[in-house]
C-alpha cells in the first residue's frame, strides 16, 4: 500500500486516477513499460446472495453432507465453495432468490 503523499508532485494526478479506477474493481496489469491491461472485476449480487443462503436450506445442507462423504456423485461443491448439482448452482427456496432468476 502507498500513499500519494510520497508519489512527486507531477505524478500525482495519475496516481489518484489509477486509485480511483481500482476503487471501481478496475485492475491494471503493466508486463511492458509500453502497454497496461485494464480489466473490469465484478461479481454479482445475486450469485453472492445464493452463496450467503444456500446451507440455510436443510435440504441442500443434507446434499452438501452427502458430497463431503463422497456419497454424490452429480453433485459438487466448488472451490468457491458453492454446491452445484449437474454444474448448475443449488438456489435455495428462501428470501424469493428462485423467482428472482426466473
Amino acid at each position: 500500500m502507498w500513499s500519494v503523499a510520497y508519489v512527486p508532485v507531477g505524478e500525482r494526478p495519475l496516481a489518484l486516477d489509477v486509485q480511483a479506477l481500482a476503487n471501481r474493481f478496475v485492475r491494471l496489469d503493466i508486463s511492458e513499460p509500453s502497454r497496461a491491461l485494464a480489466c473490469v472485476v465484478s461479481h454479482s449480487s445475486l450469485f453472492e446472495r445464493i452463496k450467503a443462503r444456500q446451507y440455510d436450506e436443510t435440504y441442500l445442507l443434507v446434499l452438501k453432507d452427502t458430497v463431503q462423504h463422497g456419497d454424490a456423485k452429480e453433485v459438487t461443491i466448488g472451490d468457491d465453495g458453492v454446491l452445484r448439482m449437474q454444474g448448475q448452482i443449488c438456489v435455495p427456496n428462501l428470501d424469493g432468490l428462485r423467482e428472482l432468476i426466473l
